[in-house]
């Protein structure tokens, strides 16, 4: 690899539902406007910080193969070796990562300022964000048994561990601020609903060193899906599961089309998914307290972080003619997407052979 030479290095590690989609997003926009002020967001399609990232978890430990010369974490480090200034990795799969990965990681960049910035929203809101995401990876377990999991993770669910290795805050903070320095982690929080959206982005920027009023936000995020969506996908997937569809097939289609696309257009708030459990608030309350133990540099406000009640509803009231009206909705997108798509067809095919001699 190359000589390191990169300044400074901004390691945006999640975590998930914390905004992360938006902040991407915002970032991608404004590549050329970032790189005017030395600041470059990481390889020329965030894709390739995705797959860099996966690479990272796939290689380099002790047990595991070394990596590959022209894989993709080489190619990252490579591309932020190359640039002199500031450059931004954002990649939720970093938070879960354990000492040996973050070890790994500060290897790389041995040379740079390593800047790791932790997004993080309350655990009331994260809960239902996480589950109705689940049901667009091909989830079956029911918000009563999800909720369950996270409650009792001891019991051995995967979906338990799974969630607080990804939520668990406290945790991931105290291991990347041990491992990189107090001084080089920063703990942002999620402001709370009705915010306006450039708040979080105001809050990552400036501890990213980006100027203030320099990008555009005007981006596209990533939009949960409401309670009766998410009930109707469940039961896609139970049957869908029994058929043995491939993951590339159904997050092409099912997640990529019919929620991301369809589902969302209905909006969260059509039969909002709603929380208010007394276990939730006590655990946050805990979350917090190690938090201030840990007394880590917080852009925002911690007290953001404590759980307070969800309004919406409980899945047991979502009532089967909701159900029948999201089902409805995510058939119609579908049908007109596929007629549209079969009308651009028709007409390249008509202009075709009215071209040919």
């Amino acid at each position: 690899m190359l000589p390191g030479v990169a300044k400074r290095v901004v390691l945006h590690i999640g975590a998930m539902k914390s905004g992360t989609s938006f902040i991407q997003n915002v970032l991608n926009r404004n590549r050329e406007r970032l790189q005017e002020h030395d600041v470059r967001f990481a390889c020329d399609r965030w894709r390739h910080q995705v797959l860099a990232v996966h690479d990272l978890m796939d290689h380099g430990g002790p047990e595991q193969p070394p990596f590959e010369p022209d894989g993709y974490w080489c190619r990252l480090v490579e591309d932020i070796e190359r640039w002199p200034g500031t450059s931004v990795v954002s990649m939720e799969f970093l938070a879960p990562r354990q000492r040996p990965k973050i070890d790994l990681i500060k290897d790389a960049f041995a040379d740079a300022d390593i800047q790791v910035v932790l997004t993080a929203r309350d655990l009331a809101r994260s809960l239902p964000a996480m589950w109705t995401e689940t049901m667009q990876n091909r989830g079956v377990r029911t918000w009563e048994e999800f909720l369950e999991a996270v409650h009792h993770p001891e019991e051995g669910e995967k979906v338990g561990h799974w969630f607080w290795r990804n939520q668990h805050i406290s945790a991931i903070a105290e291991r990347w601020s041990e491992a990189v320095g107090r001084d080089h982690f920063t703990l942002v929080t999620v402001p709370p609903k009705g915010a306006p959206p450039s708040l979080l982005w105001d809050r990552f920027a400036s501890v990213a060193g980006i100027p203030q009023g320099l990008c555009d936000i005007d981006v596209r995020s990533n939009p949960g899906i409401d309670a009766a969506s998410a009930m109707v996908l469940r039961a896609l997937n139970e049957r869908l599961h029994a058929d043995g569809f491939n993951r590339q097939d159904y997050e092409r289609v099912v997640k990529g089309v019919l929620a991301k696309q369809g589902f969302v257009r209905r909006g969260r708030e059509s039969v909002p998914l709603g929380l208010d459990e007394r276990w939730v608030r006590r655990r946050s309350k805990r979350e917090l307290e190690r938090l201030r133990e840990l007394d880590l540099r917080v852009v925002g406000d911690i007290d953001e972080l404590e759980a307070v009640p969800v309004p919406g509803v409980h899945t047991k009231k979502v009532s089967a003619e909701q159900q029948l009206e999201a089902a409805l909705d995510g058939l119609t997108f579908m049908a007109e997407r596929n007629m549209q798509n079969w009308a651009r067809r028709r007409a390249a095919q008509e202009s075709k052979e009215k071209d040919q001699p």
